[in-house]
C-alpha cells in the first residue's frame, strides 16, 4: 500500500481516542486525541504531506531535515516546538511516515492528563 492522504486518515483514525477535526475548513482534517476543546492535535493532513510533532525537542526533529532534505521541512509558526512537515509520494520511504504519525501521537498523547489519555494509547 502506498501512503497517500486517504491512507493517512485511515491510519490516523485507528488510533486509540483519535478523531479528526476541522478548524479551519481546509480540504484535509487535523488529527487530535483527548476531549472535545482540550483535544490536541498529532497530525496535520495535507494533500501532499503530513505535519507531525517529529521530535520532543527542535533538535531531535531536525534529524528529519537532515535525512530528507527538501523532503522534511520545519512547519510554519510551530516548528520551533519540534513540528515537521514530511512530504508524501517522495523520498521518504511509507513506513517511516506512518511510524512519525505514531510517534507523533505518542508524544501528544504523553503530554495530556494522565486522566484524559485514551485506553491503549501507549500500546500502540
Amino acid at each position: 500500500m502506498s501512503v497517500d492522504v486517504e491512507a493517512l486518515e485511515a491510519h490516523c483514525e485507528s488510533l486509540p481516542g483519535a478523531w479528526p477535526d476541522n478548524p479551519w475548513g481546509h480540504e484535509h482534517p487535523v488529527f487530535k486525541v483527548g476531549e472535545g476543546e482540550r483535544g490536541k492535535i498529532f497530525a496535520f493532513l495535507g494533500a501532499d504531506g503530513v505535519g507531525v510533532k517529529a521530535g520532543a525537542t527542535r533538535d531531535v526533529a531536525d534529524e528529519w531535515l537532515h535525512r530528507y532534505p527538501g523532503h522534511a521541512t520545519v512547519m510554519a509558526y510551530i516548528g520551533r516546538s519540534g513540528w515537521n512537515t514530511l512530504a508524501i509520494g517522495g523520498a521518504i520511504p511509507d513506513d517511516e511516515i506512518l511510524e512519525a504519525v505514531h510517534e507523533s501521537y505518542r508524544l501528544v498523547v504523553s503530554g495530556l492528563p494522565k486522566k484524559v489519555r485514551p485506553d491503549g494509547w501507549d500500546e500502540v
